[in-house]
């Protein structure tokens, strides 16, 4: 974990890319230079744009990703992570349980189906039912 979290904070971080290559190379288990290519690759940036905190505000605000300091409006906690999960193609466990609750619970609690469509389209795309 320590070198996960060096490596992540050399990159930036939330700042620039640096936490989502540390995903990357904890959830696949990809060597560091893979883990680079394939976020380069699926936020459509360089490998060297990674680590420059300007461009990647700017991404990050683009796909609502999640930001270091977000702007009101902004995705931030598990809104930006849903995001994430989907950017990446990647599993994140708190994003599968909470769209496997809420699609569970809509006709339960006859939750507003217009709310709760892009939730369960996530759940049911992914493959959880």
């Amino acid at each position: 974990m320590a070198i996960s979290h060096a490596i992540a904070s050399g990159m930036g971080g939330m700042r620039a890319a640096g936490d989502l290559v540390a995903r990357m190379q904890m959830t696949r288990g990809m060597k560091i230079n893979d883990a680079k290519a394939y976020v380069a690759d699926k936020l459509r940036v360089s490998v060297s744009d990674l680590s420059d905190p300007v461009v990647m505000t700017e991404v990050r605000e683009d796909l609502e990703i999640g930001s270091l300091s977000p702007l009101p409006g902004c995705a931030k906690g598990i809104e930006a992570k849903i995001r994430m999960a989907e950017v990446l193609d990647i599993d994140i466990n708190c994003v599968q349980r909470l769209l496997y609750a809420v699609s569970r619970s809509a006709d339960h609690f006859q939750i507003n189906t217009k709310l709760a469509r892009p939730f369960t389209e996530f759940v049911w795309t992914k493959g959880i039912q």
